[in-house]
């Protein structure tokens, strides 16, 4: 389901990003999501989830987490009655074929272990009814925000994998690009503090954050400290694949 469509050219990067806004912003411009079924692999916290069933009662959301310690807080956490929260994966997905009108992640394919990259891209064409659409929302590589990241989780590789990925299904044929877009979504920090309890405490992955790379972090971080703390944009690329009729 969608509104609109375009032929754009694949980029792992963009020189110049100059778009930004809440991520909410382009999904609901890109997808009509009233009355569809929607899968959301690697929900986290579910924030997206919650607030696109809310926007839209009629559509039935799955929201699926592979990390058993956010899923049970999910559980745990009043929903909207229109969200079913499960706890599998991206690459073994326990759904009917065709059954999925939107597949959304939200920067979670480069999370899939690298083996299963392709077997994921594969369940995600398996499981959408033909003409359905996964959106794929991935961090880029680059910018002041990533250079803070970098020094204690450095995920060039996989990201880089992860888009491998997507390309290969779009030049196999698997899938058709509708839309790669390109925006920034504004960080804000009022110390490092906060920043250090956002990103190096996650049950998601071990960091094992080590006092060298903290100070390291908490050096570059002060170097963009003002009045009101933080403030940085994280880059995003927006893949927007269409199963073929």
């Amino acid at each position: 389901m969608t509104k609109q469509a375009a032929l754009p050219r694949m980029q792992l990067t963009h020189p110049q990003i100059t778009r930004s806004c809440a991520e909410s912003e382009i999904y609901e411009s890109l997808l009509a999501l009233d009355g569809a079924s929607v899968l959301e692999l690697g929900c986290g916290k579910a924030d997206h989830t919650r607030r696109i069933a809310t926007a839209h009662p009629t559509a039935k959301v799955i929201a699926a987490e592979v990390d058993r310690i956010q899923h049970a807080e999910n559980l745990a956490t009043a929903a909207p009655a229109n969200i079913t929260f499960a706890d599998f994966g991206a690459e073994s997905i326990p759904l009917a074929g065709a059954s999925i009108d939107v597949v959304l992640m939200f920067r979670s394919l480069h999370h899939v272990p690298l083996p299963r990259l392709d077997d994921a891209v594969g369940e995600l064409l398996r499981v959408l009814k033909p003409g359905g659409y996964a959106y794929i929302s991935e961090p880029v590589f680059a910018g002041e925000w990533n250079e803070l990241i970098r020094i204690f989780n450095d995920e060039e590789f996989v990201r880089k994998a992860a888009f491998a990925a997507v390309c290969r299904a779009v030049d196999k044929g698997m899938f058709e690009l509708a839309h790669e877009i390109f925006f920034l979504v504004p960080v804000k920090y009022k110390d490092f503090g906060e920043f250090a309890g956002k990103h190096f405490e996650v049950t998601h992955s071990e960091r094992n954050v080590s006092d060298a790379q903290s100070r390291a972090v908490e050096r570059l971080f002060n170097t963009h400290l003002g009045p009101d703390g933080v403030k940085l944009a994280q880059q995003v690329r927006i893949d927007l694949l269409r199963k073929p009729r």
